[in-house]
């Protein structure tokens, strides 16, 4: 792997949901690589702001907050143009925001499908499209965050299942539409973060004994697969990488 961070230098990046767990410490990464980043935030502006200003004691004027909710399609060209107009260019969408929750068959309302349709895969469709244009001009990146459940359905999840598997047929689509201008790949994590709403014991060690690492992963590995893919997969597009610790290979 190609360590010369002068690759990253001054290359901006958006990413969104970056307040919190797997898009703060992907925002801290990109950030020690050399890039500008973007963070985007629906709700939580303190956290926002405490991580801007973690990152610019260490490089001052290298990190902006732009806040906005992610189911406001209509918004996005003003969102996207916000981003680009910061340090004049935008080289990476990190499409990382997402909303998880179970909806049981039996209980799923209009309202569920919506909001985990529009978060999960509406919203990183229609801000590629609004981002497009100034992808194109600096031969950038779009990484979507996928999950292992995009192909391995997780029970009580179905919404959220299938939102996700539109998420990396995305992926894959928009390869094929942007290429050879942008790459387009993404990332599929395992057992890294727990769910923030309570998960028992029994159902971790379950899932834990089912990889073939037996142990869970850290935001970090994905936040390192991340800037793989933009700094050094230079022939890698359409692609979704499993950071699961062996999950997908087992029942």
């Amino acid at each position: 792997m190609d360590n010369d961070n002068n690759a990253c230098a001054n290359k901006v990046a958006l990413i969104t949901g970056a307040a919190h767990r797997i898009g703060a410490t992907t925002a801290r990464t990109l950030h020690t690589a050399g890039m500008n980043i973007v963070i985007h935030y629906r709700n939580s502006d303190q956290a926002a702001k405490a991580l801007q200003q973690e990152l610019e004691s260490a490089r001052p004027d290298s990190v902006a907050l732009l806040q906005g909710d992610l189911h406001q399609v209509d918004r996005f060209d003003t969102l996207i143009q916000q981003a680009e107009a910061i340090w004049g260019r935008l080289d990476i969408l990190v499409n990382n925001a997402s909303t998880f929750y179970p909806t049981p068959l039996g209980t799923i309302s209009e309202d569920n499908w919506d909001d985990l349709m529009g978060s999960n895969l509406k919203a990183p469709l229609f801000l590629a499209q609004a981002a497009a244009p100034y992808l194109k001009a600096q031969q950038g990146n779009i990484i979507n965050i996928v999950d292992i459940h995009a192909d391995r359905p997780l029970k009580e999840h179905p919404v959220y299942s299938i939102a996700k598997a539109g998420l990396a047929m995305l992926t894959k689509s928009l390869a094929r539409e942007l290429g050879p201008d942008v790459r387009v790949n993404g990332v599929a994590p395992g057992a890294i973060l727990w769910p923030e709403n309570e998960m028992d014991e029994a159902t971790k060690s379950d899932i834990l004994s089912r990889t073939a690492l037996k142990r869970s992963g850290e935001p970090a590995d994905i936040a390192r697969t991340v800037l793989f893919l933009i700094r050094d997969a230079h022939y890698t597009t359409g692609q979704i990488l499993n950071v699961d610790g062996g999950r997908t290979l087992s029942n």
